[in-house]
């Protein structure tokens, strides 16, 4: 695969640029780059698009601001819907983003979505089990009561219901047996639409 080729770094600047184009329908500047990872001269962003440019997953313009186009390359090589990592749903773990990809066909679309497999059973009540592959939309935003990807500052990533509290968020797993975990930070990251259970 394309990705395979890339570095660490490189890796995670195209994995911005797809989650931009993702949520936004367009590609991001080299301001926007910079400014999301904190790097100081736009020179370094420039270093990775060129390698990006190399590597067959991107083409540019100098003509204009918003020049990064995928390759028909890479979208020829990409189908289905990114398996982003593993979510916990028991103890919180990191969510890792992974270079497969899950195709579920025309069940959902592709544009703004997401895979994550399930590990734990915090939210088996809402039949969703470990080992199931959950759907989510990329989203920032929830209702009370929605199942979300919530992330909170030191990076970890959960499944769980989502109840905005007084000062805090109440993240309330769908299992009798486990107790909420309250947060001040959480963020939402998605909303889960849909599950894929392999029996």
């Amino acid at each position: 695969m394309l990705q395979e080729t890339l570095t660490e770094r490189q890796k995670l600047v195209f994995q911005f640029i797809l989650s931009h184009i993702s949520e936004h329908s367009n590609p991001p500047t080299i301001r926007e780059i910079a400014a999301e990872f904190n790097m100081k001269s736009p020179n370094g962003v420039v270093g990775h698009l060129k390698a990006l440019e190399r590597k067959g997953l991107i083409n540019r313009s100098s003509l204009k601001s918003r020049s990064i186009q995928l390759t028909q390359e890479f979208s020829d090589e990409v189908k289905g819907l990114p398996l982003s990592g593993r979510v916990a749903a028991g103890m919180m773990t990191e969510a890792i983003e992974q270079n497969e990809r899950v195709d579920f066909g025309e069940f959902w679309t592709a544009q703004g979505s997401y895979v994550l497999e399930v590990e734990g059973d915090s939210m088996i009540d809402a039949h969703i089990a470990s080992g199931d592959f959950i759907v989510v939309k990329r989203r920032r935003t929830a209702d009370k009561g929605d199942i979300v990807i919530a992330r909170t500052s030191d990076g970890e990533a959960t499944v769980k219901y989502w109840f905005p509290e007084k000062n805090r968020v109440r993240l309330q797993p769908a299992n009798k047996k486990l107790k909420p975990i309250y947060s001040r930070d959480a963020k939402v990251i998605g909303v889960v639409v849909g599950v894929v259970r392999k029996l």
